[in-house]
């Protein structure tokens, strides 16, 4: 490899973050008639608090303004949903002490005495407001999405109807960590392959599509390819055989390519009037020819493999409908306790940040998880949610970050 070109190559691409787990929007691609989205309960959410501090474009959540937010135990948390986000903290507690936070916020040391309460907690409430308080970041405005498992018909084994490759990870994709070349680009990276000495672009939809990618293995094959895109904007799901059976594969690693979301295109051509995913899918299926030239104007690639167990996030661990979220790292750690406040009931209450997504960026922005089956199908499918969140971190973070200070700007709703 070329390593002077290598290195412009990050010189060029200093604003890519690391691509990450699962990209949004949620859809159903089984060919069948889609779950009918959930007509949501309506909510007031708590107005996000005033935050002189706020910063627009701040490059992390230490960066964007923060204030102190209410106390945990004045805030509303179901008994229920507690105790089932106790257990996703308990679950992510290693990969919070182990993993470099860069959302400017933490250090691993800081987590150890929640962790540590964890493993014997018996009350998630008294867990949680003993251990944690809150932040909010920046102006504290909330939106957020939905996701879920969805399921495609396919084939471990090509036949007739069967034919649209689902690859693997390619042997020639190369992950660069940028921040071994620069501390000002920890946090960031690319990927690409190489061509000759140079380290270039991998290979985008179009190409990939075209048979450009030769060292990439096929793991099965899906019978339709607008099912297979979607199934990559989830980032995982269950392909159902012939037979009856199936098999689940999960996102293994990205092109580098930019994800573009097709909708937004869709609705400014004017080809589709609301934009919701039901119209997308029978636009596309009903125009298969401008369809395939407007799903490859998303450059982004996903490649897949099989998994024996439960869906793993962007930690590696396991996710749990109704639980995970979501979210930009560089503005909430990842492991988390998250509290949304929203204008929807089933988006409320306490959440754990465990996953990423290729579209979920910014402060306050978050995807939420729902599982499987036809019921989360159209809770996400419908999910769009706006109102408010506030960070749970350990207890004394926030005076830690202002010097000493104690705890901040008493908010104000």
């Amino acid at each position: 490899m070329n390593l002077s070109k290598l290195v412009a190559v990050i010189a060029l691409t200093v604003l890519l973050a690391a691509c990450s787990g699962r990209i949004v929007p949620p859809s159903s691609s089984t060919g069948s008639i889609p779950a009918p989205v959930r007509k949501p309960v309506a909510s007031t959410p708590l107005p996000p608090i005033t935050n002189n501090n706020a910063v627009a474009a701040g490059a992390n959540a230490a960066g964007a303004g923060l204030i102190a937010g209410p106390a945990v135990s004045s805030l509303t948390i179901d008994r229920a949903r507690a105790s089932k986000a106790l257990t996703a903290f308990r679950l992510s507690c290693r990969e919070l002490m182990r993993r470099t936070d860069v959302s400017g916020l933490t250090r691993g040391v800081d987590w150890q005495p929640a962790c540590s309460a964890a493993q014997t907690a018996n009350d998630a409430q008294t867990f949680f407001a003993t251990n944690f308080e809150t932040i909010q970041v920046g102006d504290g405005k909330a939106f957020a999405t939905g996701y879920y498992i969805p399921e495609i018909l396919g084939s471990r084994l090509r036949r007739s109807g069967y034919e649209v490759p689902i690859y693997g990870r390619p042997t020639d994709l190369i992950d660069v960590d940028l921040g071994k070349f620069s501390d000002t680009l920890k946090g960031k990276s690319i990927r690409g392959r190489v061509e000759g000495k140079n380290f270039v672009p991998y290979y985008d939809r179009t190409q990939i599509e075209s048979g450009a990618m030769t060292n990439a293995p096929i793991i099965g094959y899906a019978a339709d390819p607008v099912a297979l895109f979607f199934l990559q904007v989830q980032g995982s799901g269950d392909v159902r055989q012939p037979d009856g059976s199936t098999f689940r594969i999960g996102y293994d690693s990205q092109n580098g390519r930019d994800y573009t979301g097709i909708g937004k295109l869709m609705k400014d051509r004017g080809l589709i009037q609301r934009g919701s995913m039901q119209d997308i899918v029978a636009w596309l299926r009903a125009n298969p020819d401008q369809g395939r030239d407007i799903m490859r104007e998303n450059k982004s690639y996903v490649f897949f493999r099989l998994l024996d167990g439960p869906p793993l996030g962007a930690l590696g661990l396991p996710v749990t409908g109704g639980v995970t979220v979501a979210a930009d790292a560089k503005f909430i750690p990842l492991g988390a306790p998250v509290f949304l406040s929203m204008d929807r009931v089933d988006a409320n209450g306490l959440w754990i940040a465990q996953d990423t997504g290729g579209a979920i960026k910014g402060s306050n922005r978050v995807d939420t998880f729902w599982g499987s089956g036809r019921e989360a199908e159209a809770i996400a499918g419908g999910m769009s949610a706006r109102g408010s969140a506030l960070l749970l971190v350990p207890v004394g973070t926030l005076a830690r970050l202002q010097g000493g200070a104690s705890g901040g700007t008493t908010p104000q709703r």
